[in-house]
């Protein structure tokens, strides 16, 4: 899926219409001014989920709205390491930084336009710590151009940044000569050029006010391009000043005037403050901002995004729902800990009614199936990314003229001709090698499976351990907790079934060693091997491959031979963990479940006995309700509580677990709830 694939806003209108016109001061799509819920103290907004949850979109919204109406900057936080010449960034676009100091030039760069004086104080500070090794072309291009920008930004160079780039890299280069120099001698050429070039010289005042204890001859910026340099608490002093620096500019860009007037505050938007530019600016933001003597109040209405949860052992940071950020968020700094200025705002699932606007928005042609919009819903769990994607792939296939029904949702193309399923797993994966790796390891049951499939497949690569280290790959990228060693090695519904549909689509054939039906059996044996504990897992694997027959009769051999009472909570485990084999590539199996297990074709098993056929359609109708994306219809729910009670009937010590499984697990498989095992 394409990056321009929007993620839809529904249910997103607390924050995007509520929450932050109350911090900003103007609404969001009228150009009028609105009530302030806060005054002088103002929380940071962090904006939480998952990949494809629609943090971005957010943040692309409420820059679409606020562009030229207040000081706005939006900028995208992207693990270190700079491109040579990074692309200045359209107005539909975030800019791009991977450090602190990226990061602080580009807000201001971004702010410099909106304000009469810009950043007089901290524009000398990026210039006294911005280096790059000697040498290294790459990164000298990179940093003079971001310096270049800055410069033509804050109406202190003109002319195209381009050339203004080469003068800068030239002017430092002159001022280092030819001797051996490091980085903080360019860093020192970089700011005595902009001293000489831009008339420097009161910032220096105030950085002097930051190292009182030197003497009046030490240069405050020389001093902290030298201490950046030294990294560690130097290099942690330095970003304090810096921080210090963007709060003072700021708040004297507010004057009386301003503030009479009530001019909107500075709206600033972070993308993936997870990453560790990002992490660092908050951090420095909410130290400053915890400090009550702190003289700065500068206002700056900050959002931000992070992937994955805000961690909930920290009691500081207050969370909010979307719903209850309608009226006031009732956000207020509870205790002296910098996490007590965060406000955590968690994004929300799609509900089920969001989703068949989207399906019929635009649609044409052939009708919607009747239980497509809940279908679909079940399939993604509301997962905005997946949804969307789903609900363009059904639109066109239906303006096509072809009728979509539940079962062919992961079958769809995208508008571009892809897999949709493919085209997620790219979205919600981004890492290719551990996506390929994940495919084939999410069919085993649990991480001592998955290291023996992949030693038995070779998956090569760096780690000893391919299992965990793509457990650590899901960790990493939040879709997980940390992962127990019993529990599958994908735990998220939606992308355990993605994952498990690419696999059975990229499925070689069935001799194959990678196929899907050698695969199954390989870990049919495997939990073989582990005698009463694996039969569930075996018979699970063996139904996957396609051996329907045989989880039959071993289902009706051990009914017909256990006669312990406790027998009965195994047998039914058995049967509803077996149930929920995936189904095998449509090219080597037909789809009659529905049809068995209504008894349809009963014909077809004429050799079995009674108990056998019984628990062949029991059998069926499990598997086929296992399914996300399968309505529960009556029928197929009569039948679970027919069979079931048959074979109460028909055992002499469990008559009574049967019984209470024959009561209970139709309305388990009407309301999609799992099935309970009696005594358990």
């Amino acid at each position: 899926m394409s990056r321009a694939e929007e993620t839809p806003l529904y249910g997103r209108d607390p924050l995007l219409r509520a929450l932050v016109p109350r911090l900003t001061g103007l609404k969001y799509d009228e150009r009028a001014r609105t009530a302030r819920e806060f005054q002088h103290d103002l929380p940071v907004v962090l904006v939480t989920g998952r990949h494809g949850m629609g943090r971005t979109a957010v943040l692309r919204a409420l820059a679409a709205h606020y562009r030229n109406r207040l000081p706005l900057a939006h900028v995208r936080v992207e693990p270190p390491g700079l491109p040579a010449f990074p692309p200045a960034a359209p107005d539909a676009d975030a800019a791009v930084a991977a450090d602190l100091v990226g990061v602080l030039t580009e807000l201001a760069r971004q702010l410099a336009p909106s304000y009469r004086r810009p950043f007089p104080v901290l524009l000398p500070g990026l210039f006294a710590v911005s280096s790059w090794e000697p040498g290294d072309d790459s990164t000298r291009d990179a940093v003079c151009l971001r310096l270049a920008r800055l410069l033509i930004a804050c109406r202190l160079a003109e002319g195209p940044e381009q050339e203004l780039r080469q003068t800068w890299a030239g002017a430092a280069e002159a001022r280092i000569g030819s001797r051996a120099a490091g980085a903080a001698a360019v860093s020192r050429a970089l700011h005595g050029a902009y001293a000489d070039q831009c008339r420097a010289g009161p910032e220096r005042d105030w950085y002097r006010g930051r190292f009182p204890r030197f003497d009046d001859g030490t240069d405050p910026l020389e001093l902290l391009g030298e201490w950046y340099h030294q990294g560690g608490d130097y290099r942690r002093a330095v970003e304090q000043t810096l921080m210090a620096a963007l709060r003072h500019d700021v708040a004297g860009s507010y004057g009386r005037l301003q503030r009479w007037n009530r001019e909107p505050w500075p709206l600033v938007l972070l993308d993936d403050v997870h990453l560790p530019a990002g992490r660092r600016f908050l951090d420095l933001l909410l130290e400053h901002r915890a400090h009550s003597e702190s003289p700065e109040r500068e206002e700056l209405v900050v959002v931000a995004t992070r992937l994955g949860e805000a961690p909930r052992s920290d009691p500081g940071p207050v969370r909010r729902e979307l719903a209850d950020l309608t009226a006031a968020s009732g956000w207020e700094r509870a205790g002296t800990s910098p996490s007590a200025g965060l406000l955590t705002v968690p994004l929300t699932p799609l509900t089920r009614d969001d989703v068949l606007p989207l399906l019929a928005a635009g649609s044409a042609g052939a009708p919607l199936h009747p239980y497509l919009a809940s279908a679909l819903h079940t399939l993604t769990g509301g997962h905005p990314a997946a949804t969307t994607t789903l609900c363009s792939a059904v639109r066109a296939a239906t303006r096509e003229g072809r009728a979509v029904a539940p079962r062919d949702l992961l079958e769809l193309l995208t508008e571009d001709g892809r897999p949709v399923g493919e085209a997620l797993l790219e979205r919600l994966l981004p890492d290719r090698r551990q996506r390929d790796r994940l495919t084939l390891l999410s069919l085993a049951r649990d991480s001592t499976a998955a290291e023996a499939l992949a030693s038995r497949l070779r998956l090569e690569g760096p780690e000893q351990l391919p299992a965990n280290a793509v457990t650590d790959y899901l960790e990493q990228q939040h879709w997980q907790r940390l992962t127990p060693p019993g529990s599958p090695l994908v735990t998220d519904p939606l992308l355990r079934t993605l994952l498990v549909h690419e696999a059975r689509r990229l499925s070689p054939g069935p001799d194959d060693s990678r196929g899907w039906q050698e695969i199954h059996r390989f870990l049919q044996n495997h939990h073989a091997q582990r005698g009463e504990d694996g039969e569930a897992d075996a018979l699970r694997h063996m139904l996957a491959a396609g051996g329907v027959e045989t989880v039959v009769a071993s289902l009706a051999e051990e009914f017909q031979s256990e006669q312990d009472e406790r027998g009965a909570g195994h047998w039914l485990l058995c049967l509803r963990y077996a149930a929920t084999a995936p189904t095998p590539p449509a090219r080597d199996w037909q789809d009659d479940r529905l049809r068995t297990a209504l008894g349809a074709l009963d014909g077809r098993y004429t050799h079995l006995d009674d108990v056998e056929r019984c628990v062949n359609r029991l059998l069926h109708a499990l598997w086929y309700l296992s399914e996300p994306h399968t309505e529960p219809d009556p029928d197929t729910c009569a039948a679970i509580e027919h069979e079931l009670a048959y074979l109460s009937l028909r055992h002499p010590s469990w008559r009574v677990a049967l019984g209470q499984a024959a009561r209970r697990w139709p309305a388990a498989a009407r309301d999609k709830r799992p099935l309970p095992i009696p005594g358990q």
